[in-house]
């Protein structure tokens, strides 16, 4: 999902609750807030020698220790009307790909992505899932494929693999 379909989901699901689920049946806490936007440029070198670039727009959610009673989410269209504020003093890169920075006490802090989106009468929920590193010149530096990676375990010396 990129930054303006979110921004259309949020636009077109209005006045709902907006909640994020980040593993089978964990919800991040009604509690949460929207405690950073991040426009963020990542400049790169893979293990091969190839340089590449990409934007990235993060959200970041914190639950707030002060609110553990707290039911009620945060609606839909304040989070928009967050995003506008942001996007008003720092424009965002709409066709960014779109990720939340999220941890807590039993969930190591990462950046998921959306996998899916629930609409329901009265809530939204995207459906946030890890994306698993990955060797980006596999064909440069001999990475065998998934099957025979598992049955060695790693590149092989000399291989000129990361």
């Amino acid at each position: 999902m990129n930054t303006a379909e979110f921004l259309s989901l949020l636009n077109d699901q209005a006045t709902k609750e907006l909640i994020f689920q980040y593993d089978t049946d964990k919800k991040i806490g009604a509690n949460y807030h929207i405690t950073e936007i991040k426009n963020t440029a990542i400049e790169s070198v893979d293990c091969g020698g190839r340089a590449d670039a990409w934007r990235e727009t993060v959200i970041q959610l914190w639950e707030s220790p002060a609110e553990m009673d707290k039911t009620e989410y945060l609606t839909t269209s304040k989070a928009k009307s967050i995003l506008d504020r942001v996007h008003n003093i720092k424009p965002i890169d709409l066709e960014a790909p779109l990720k939340f920075e999220y941890g807590n006490k039993s969930f190591h802090t990462a950046q998921l992505h959306v996998v899916g989106v629930k609409a329901e009468e009265a809530a939204l929920t995207l459906l946030l899932d890890v994306n698993p590193t990955l060797c980006k010149a596999e064909e440069l530096c001999g990475v065998a494929v998934e099957s025979e990676t598992a049955e060695t375990g790693a590149c092989k010396p000399g291989s000129g693999c990361c």
